[in-house]
């Protein structure tokens, strides 16, 4: 997949954007982590336990990929140019995005450099990725028969977060909270954020569909 010297720029900028949210919401969780007596190990293994932190992180290394010039991208980022790698990764994203604004953004009032983070992680990372996906993609190979294969990911990440949670006694998010609404509750709760998932990723690759215009800054090899 080759892009123009702007899509990478952008591509660039919006990996800055990420990886500083990323950094201060790292620091942020080893000072709890810290403050709450569980030590700075404490604070990284619970920064590890979110679907915001993994996905925003697959979502800089997809971006960092885009940026680095391809001469000097190495395999390992080349597996994060596939166009099925980057759908599923703008899927994921948007449902971050979309579950904080529904659901999370109204139990908690984040302040001062917390309150900047999760801006950036969840209302602004998701729509510059989006249009990295818009722009810089090519779609006309995706197949509503690859979103199986993308569904591993979050289904991948509530498997590790219920047996995280479990040997912690502290769950990531409150509608995966076993303690508190027992595991039926839970395993509706993930099977509908996973549904939501499969739905955003069909609806990209219908979205994709319309995408026959020529850009003038992008080109795909």
């Amino acid at each position: 997949m080759l892009l123009s010297s702007g899509l990478r720029g952008f591509a660039a900028l919006s990996a800055l954007v990420g990886w500083f949210a990323l950094a201060a919401q790292f620091y942020l969780s080893v000072q709890l982590g810290v403050a709450n007596g569980t030590g700075v190990l404490g604070g990284v293994v619970a920064y590890f336990s979110y679907f915001t932190i993994l996905t925003n992180g697959l979502a800089a290394i997809a971006l960092t990929a885009a940026a680095l010039p391809d001469r000097t991208s190495p395999a390992l980022l080349a597996f994060f140019r596939r166009p099925g790698v980057i759908t599923a990764i703008t899927a994921s994203i948007l449902v971050v995005g979309s579950v904080y604004f529904l659901i999370l953004r109204h139990i908690w009032e984040p302040q001062g450099l917390q309150k900047l983070a999760d801006v950036l992680l969840h209302y602004v990372m998701p729509p510059l990725f989006g249009i990295y996906w818009w722009w810089g993609v090519p779609k006309g190979r995706l197949r509503p028969a690859a979103i199986l294969r993308w569904m591993l990911y979050p289904l991948g990440y509530a498997v590790y977060a219920l047996v995280l949670g479990a040997i912690r006694g502290r769950y990531p998010y409150p509608f995966i909270d076993v303690t508190a609404l027992g595991y039926p509750r839970v395993l509706l709760n993930a099977a509908g954020i996973l549904a939501v998932f499969a739905l955003l990723c069909l609806g990209l690759i219908q979205l994709g569909r319309l995408d026959r215009r020529q850009r003038q800054f992008s080109r795909f090899g």
